[in-house]
């Protein structure tokens, strides 16, 4: 494992820990953006992108975040 690997996996459990936090579906939906798009450009910045890694990853976390609200009020299973 080299150098720049031990962050980059540090920062990605982070953001899968603390992903789709709040109470309502807008908190939810934009924590799991929020998150999803700092992950986004870590590994985006690896490749030389960390703007197309940062889009990439605020799309997925809201739509993350928001399937995690819904699962959790029970509207999905």
């Amino acid at each position: 494992m080299n150098q720049r690997t031990l962050p980059l996996l540090l920062v990605s459990a982070l953001a899968l820990a603390l992903t789709a936090c709040g109470e309502t579906t807008t908190s939810r939906a934009g924590s799991g953006a929020m998150m999803g798009a700092a992950t986004g450009a870590a590994f985006g910045s690896l490749s030389g992108n960390a703007g197309r890694g940062a889009a990439i990853g605020a799309g997925t976390g809201a739509v993350g975040g928001f399937l995690f609200d819904q699962h959790r009020r029970g509207n999905i299973d």
